[in-house]
């Protein structure tokens, strides 16, 4: 197959991080060794208005980006930009866009369409239930932009079968959509002899506590509330029990004032952004990973870099992560549910893990590596081109 000239539409890109970003970038560095030509449309975040990542060409489109400060990631084009992706779209064989609601992906499809050039959409989460007047605004979101950018795209990527679930209640027709799950790098996220005992020692954890790990972004969706109240319990049932929170966001403070509300400081410890070089020590440091979400999952990077690392996983009950929970690969309660929460966060902090790691290994070497996600995706688009 000649060399496919591919432009990728997302919202945002690196240096900014967030799950579309990630998949966006593990994706696009395996496909350029696959005779793909990739550069990435994206919004301009006080950067260069071009730069490159390992070989991915950026162009930046000139944006407005007030939500970023309320905790919405949601730029929006400014008139200067349709120019920028006219020519991005017409000078590409085939359009990649991410996310269905986003302006950009609305411009990018209807630019694919004036041009005949092949239009693949990927969704990555369900429906997220914000707060107040945000939820109003993304729900006609979903029924205005993100409809028609579904009913233009030539082909869907869904991450879960539950995000399949909620495109298709937007109107996506089933016949265009294919399930394709995150992956995770196994190289990068895998257990490590002997780092448990050096991070503990630095970050000042004994030994002995059974280390509880959540890496979120601390906003409402991800129900950071609901641990800390599923801590509160478990706490007091279990003190050797440690929850280390990895991630930044705008409720930090408020999050971190009701732990020293709690009298928690002890059992609960925040360790700020951690970058992706450094998480897979964070992830060696503890003993299980709690997923707290409330909604808008579609299929969770962490949980797959947990289970790589060799960590079972508890979760909630919301979007796709039920698809990839194996035996022995954690346990699924309902969300909003703290008490549950408590119940199964002390059940693994009991229980005797080390012969789960390999099990774990195993399942997503096995189904869930960058390389396996990456070949299903290089197959639907020689099916377009």
């Amino acid at each position: 197959m000649p060399q496919s000239n591919l432009c990728v539409v997302t919202h945002t890109f690196l240096p900014h991080m967030g799950g579309i970003e990630k998949v966006v970038y593990e994706q696009g560095k395996r496909l350029l060794q696959k005779d793909f030509n990739v550069k990435v449309l994206t919004s301009k975040l006080n950067r260069e208005k071009k730069y490159s990542i390992e070989g991915i060409n950026v162009q930046c489109y000139d944006s407005f980006n007030i939500g970023f400060r309320l905790g919405i990631p949601y730029p929006i084009p400014r008139f200067t930009s349709y120019k920028t992706f006219a020519e991005m779209i017409r000078s590409n064989d085939l359009i990649h866009a991410h996310g269905h609601p986003y302006l950009s992906s609305i411009l990018a499809a209807r630019f694919a369409k004036k041009y005949s050039k092949p239009l693949v959409i990927t969704q990555h989460n369900t429906f997220i239930q914000y707060q107040g007047l945000w939820n109003t605004f993304e729900k006609f979101n979903d029924l205005t932009i993100g409809k028609e950018t579904l009913k233009l795209a030539d082909r869907i990527i869904v991450v879960s079968d539950a995000t399949k679930k909620y495109v298709v209640s937007l109107g996506a027709s089933p016949e265009k959509i294919t399930v394709l799950h995150n992956g995770v790098d196994i190289h990068q996220f895998r257990p490590i002899t002997g780092l448990k005992e050096e991070m503990r020692k630095k970050l000042d954890i004994n030994l002995d506590a059974s280390v509880a790990l959540t890496v979120r972004r601390l906003v409402y969706k991800n129900g950071i509330d609901i641990l800390l109240k599923s801590a509160e319990t478990a706490v007091k049932r279990n003190s050797n029990l440690v929850f280390l929170i990895a991630g930044k966001g705008p409720d930090l403070l408020e999050v971190k004032k009701r732990v020293s509300q709690l009298d928690l400081e002890k059992n609960i410890r925040f360790t700020g952004y951690i970058s992706d070089e450094e998480l897979p020590r964070y992830y060696n440091v503890a003993d299980f990973f709690v997923l707290p979400s409330k909604s808008g999952e579609g299929l969770p990077l962490v949980s797959l870099e947990a289970m790589a690392s060799g960590l079972p996983v508890i979760a909630t009950d919301v979007g796709g992560i039920k698809e990839i929970m194996e035996k022995n690969s954690g346990k699924i309660v309902p969300p909003n549910n703290p008490d549950l929460l408590s119940e199964a966060i002390l059940d693994y902090s009991h229980k005797d893990l080390n012969s789960t790691k390999k099990v774990l290994r195993s399942i997503i070497e096995k189904k869930y590596s960058w390389d396996n996600n990456v070949q299903k995706l290089t197959k639907i688009y020689e099916e377009l081109i």
